[in-house]
C-alpha cells in the first residue's frame, strides 16, 4: 500500500526538470536592443558592418548582434546608449528598412534553443494602448457610392436613356422621363448587381427608383471593412518601427491596438487614424475657366472645382487617372533639381497602364495631383465646441506631362513631415472606413517596472506566509505541501513561457490567487488523514483513505472553478482575460502537484513502512 511504481516518479521527475527549464529564461532579464528588418526581401548580409561602423563614428559600441526571423537585433549596454543608436540607425537606414527599439531576452544561447521568457503586457512593459472604432456608416456610404458609377455605365452600355444617378440619404437614385425605359433597367440591374435592393416610385412625371444594400451585403461590408482595417493598422504600426506590438478585433465593430515601448502617442495616433491618399487627375480648361466656375458657381458636367494649395480655384476632370489603390509602394526623399521635399510613386500593373496610357494621350497637358485626407476640426454648434471629421482636398501640384510616364514617378509640393507621412500611410494601405480613437492609455516605462517589483513583491509575501504556515502547522507534511507549492509555482511560470499567452498585472493576481488555492487541496487532504487517525485506522489506511476521500471535494471545487474561469476567458477582454489565463493554468497545475506531487513524495518516504508509530503531520 502507498507505493507508486517506478514509471511515476520518472514521469513526476520529467515534468518538473521541464518545467524547470522553461521557466528559467525568466531569470536572466532583458538586453535593450535596436531591430532592424528590410521593407522588402531579406537583410543583406553587409548591414552589421554597417551599422558597426556608423555607430563607431558616434562612439556608441555594440555589444553583439542576433538574426531573427529576417531581423536584426543590435544589443547595447544601456537604455540611453539604446536611444541614441537608434535615432542614428534610423538616420542612416530609414530609406530601405524599418528600425525600432527591442527589449531581446538575455538568455544564454543553449537555453533559447528551448525556452523563451513569459511575454509581458503593457501594463508591465510600458506604452501605448489605443480602443479604436471602425465607422460602418461610412464604409457602407462607400460601398454604395461605388455603384453610381456602375449603374452609369451599365446603362449606357444598355443603350437605356436615363438622368445621372446620384447618391443621397435614401440611396442610389436614378430619374428616368419612361416608366417602360425604368422598369427594363431595373429588370437589367437587378441581375447584374444583385447585393441591392430597389424600390421604384413616381415623382410628378419622372420615374424613379432608388438602390441600396442589401442586409446580408451590408453585414458582409462590415467584416470586411474590419478586417482591412485590422490588415491597414497592422502596416501602419510595422512602418511606425514597433516591434512586437498587438492588434487584434473587440465586438463587432472595435479594434485593440497595443503598442508597447511607445511613448509619443501624438504621433502614433496621426499615423494610425490617418486616412490621406492621393488622386491624379487631368487639368480641365484653363485659368479664366477656373475663375468663371468659382463665380458663377456653374461647373462643367465632366469637371469638379477644387481648392489650390498655392492660392486659387482650379477645375480637374471628374475621371480619376490613379488612385492611392494602385500605389504599390511609396517612399520621401528629396528632388534632385528643385530641392523640395518628394514622394517617390510606384504603381501596381493596373495603375501603370492606365497613367501610361493617359499620359502618352496627354502630352502637352497640365496633370493635378490631389492631396485628400479626413481631418478632425473643431466647430461652435450652439454655443458648445463640437469635433467632426471634415473631408480636405486640395490641389497639391501641377505639372505639364513632358514625356510618357508608366509605373515609377515623383510628386512634389508637400512639407517634410506630410512626405514622410504620407509615404507611409501610401505603403501601408488606406483604411476602408474611418476609425475613433474611443479609449486611450499609456503607461511609461518606469510605471511597468514599478508594477513588476510590485507583482513580484506580492507573489513572494504570500508564498513566504503560506509556506510559513503550512510547515508550523503541519510539520513535515507542510514542508512537502510547500515543496509541491514552490514547484507549481515553477510550473505556472514554464506553462506561460511555452504557451502564445501575455502576462499582465491582473494575471499577476490570478497566480497570487492560485498560491492560496493550491495548498487548500493539501489541507484538505491532510485533514482528512488526520481524522483517520483519530478514528484509529492504521497509518498506511489513513494516509491511502485521506488522499482517495479528498479527491472529490477536491476534484469538485477546482472543476467549478476552471469554470467560471474559462467563462472569464470567453467573454472578458482585455485585463479579464489575462487574470483568466493564469488562473486557468495555476488550477491544472496546481491540481497535479497538490495530489500526485504531494502523493509521490509521502509514498516514498512513507509507504509500505511497517512499524510506524505516528505520523509527523
Amino acid at each position: 500500500m502507498n507505493k507508486y511504481p517506478v514509471w511515476k516518479y520518472v514521469l513526476l521527475a520529467l515534468v518538473l526538470v521541464c518545467g524547470v527549464v522553461f521557466a528559467l529564461p525568466n531569470l536572466y532579464g532583458d538586453h535593450p536592443a535596436v531591430q532592424v528588418s528590410a521593407r522588402s526581401g531579406e537583410i543583406g548580409p553587409d548591414i552589421e558592418g554597417e551599422i558597426t561602423a556608423v555607430l563607431g563614428e558616434a562612439g556608441i559600441k555594440v555589444e553583439s548582434f542576433r538574426r531573427d526571423d529576417n531581423r536584426l537585433l543590435a544589443l547595447f549596454a544601456d537604455d540611453d546608449t539604446q536611444q541614441r543608436a537608434k535615432e542614428i540607425v534610423q538616420g542612416e537606414l530609414s530609406g530601405d528598412h524599418v528600425v525600432a527599439l527591442n527589449l531581446v531576452p538575455a538568455t544564454p544561447e543553449w537555453l533559447r534553443k528551448f525556452a523563451k521568457p513569459v511575454s509581458l503586457g503593457l501594463d508591465l512593459r510600458g506604452g501605448v494602448h489605443f480602443l479604436m472604432e471602425v465607422d460602418m456608416e461610412t464604409a457602407i456610404t462607400n460601398a454604395e457610392r461605388t455603384y453610381v458609377d456602375s449603374f452609369r455605365t451599365f446603362l449606357r452600355e444598355n443603350k437605356i436613356r436615363f438622368r445621372s444617378p446620384s447618391y443621397g440619404e435614401n440611396g442610389i437614385t436614378v430619374r428616368f422621363t419612361d416608366e417602360a425605359q425604368r422598369d427594363n433597367a431595373l429588370s437589367l440591374l437587378r441581375n447584374e448587381f444583385r447585393d441591392l435592393e430597389y424600390l421604384e416610385s413616381q415623382k410628378g412625371e419622372e420615374f424613379v427608383f432608388t438602390a441600396r444594400l442589401s442586409d446580408a451585403a451590408r453585414d458582409n461590408e462590415r467584416r470586411s471593412a474590419l478586417q482591412q482595417n485590422i490588415t491597414t493598422l497592422r502596416n501602419r504600426v510595422n512602418e511606425l518601427g514597433v516591434a512586437e506590438p498587438i492588434i487584434q478585433q473587440q465586438g463587432k465593430e472595435r479594434i485593440v491596438v497595443q503598442l508597447p515601448g511607445v511613448q509619443d502617442t501624438a504621433e502614433a495616433k496621426n499615423i494610425l487614424g490617418a486616412t490621406a491618399t492621393l488622386e491624379y487627375r487631368m487639368v480641365h480648361g484653363t485659368y479664366a475657366d477656373w475663375s468663371a466656375a468659382e463665380q458663377s458657381g456653374r461647373v462643367p458636367a465632366n469637371a469638379r472645382l477644387y481648392e489650390n494649395r498655392a492660392g486659387g480655384p482650379i477645375l480637374l476632370q471628374r475621371k480619376v487617372i490613379v488612385t492611392g489603390d494602385q500605389i504599390k509602394d511609396a517612399s520621401s526623399g528629396i528632388d534632385t533639381q528643385s530641392g523640395s521635399p518628394a514622394v517617390f510613386i510606384s504603381l501596381d500593373g493596373v495603375g501603370a497602364k492606365r497613367m501610361q496610357r493617359v499620359s502618352a494621350d496627354n502630352i502637352g497637358n497640365p496633370m493635378a495631383v490631389v492631396f485628400i485626407e479626413n481631418r478632425m476640426v473643431t466647430k461652435k454648434i450652439d454655443g458648445e465646441y463640437v469635433k467632426k471629421k471634415q473631408l480636405v482636398e486640395e490641389v497639391i501640384n501641377v505639372a505639364t506631362i513632358r514625356d510618357v510616364l508608366s509605373h515609377r514617378f515623383q510628386t512634389t509640393g508637400l512639407e517634410t513631415e506630410e512626405a514622410r507621412n504620407l509615404s507611409l500611410l501610401l505603403r501601408a494601405g488606406a483604411l476602408k472606413a474611418p476609425i475613433e480613437i474611443v479609449e486611450e492609455r499609456t503607461v511609461g516605462p518606469s510605471l511597468g517596472q514599478d508594477n513588476i517589483d510590485r507583482g513580484k513583491r506580492s507573489v513572494l509575501i504570500g508564498l513566504a506566509l503560506v509556506l510559513l504556515f503550512m510547515a508550523y502547522y503541519y510539520r513535515v507534511f507542510g514542508v512537502i505541501a510547500d515543496c509541491a507549492l514552490v514547484a507549481n509555482l515553477v510550473l505556472i511560470v514554464a506553462v506561460l513561457s511555452t504557451l502564445p499567452a501575455t502576462l499582465t498585472l491582473p494575471g499577476i493576481a490570478g497566480i497570487v490567487l492560485t498560491v492560496g488555492m493550491a495548498v487548500d487541496a493539501n489541507v484538505l487532504i491532510f485533514e482528512r488523514i488526520r481524522e483517520e487517525l483519530r478514528a484509529g485506522n492504521a497509518i498506511q489506511s489513513a494516509i491511502d483513505a485521506g488522499y482517495e476521500k479528498a479527491f472529490v471535494t477536491i476534484a469538485d471545487a477546482n472543476v467549478t472553478t476552471l469554470i467560471a474561469a474559462v467563462v472569464l476567458f470567453i467573454f472578458g477582454t482585455g485585463p479579464i482575460k489575462g487574470f483568466a489565463v493564469t488562473l486557468c493554468i495555476g488550477i491544472l497545475t496546481s491540481m497535479f502537484t497538490a495530489i500526485f506531487g504531494t502523493r509521490a513524495i509521502v509514498n516514498w518516504l512513507y509507504g509500505g513502512k511497517r512499524g510506524l508509530q505516528a505520523l509527523p503531520i
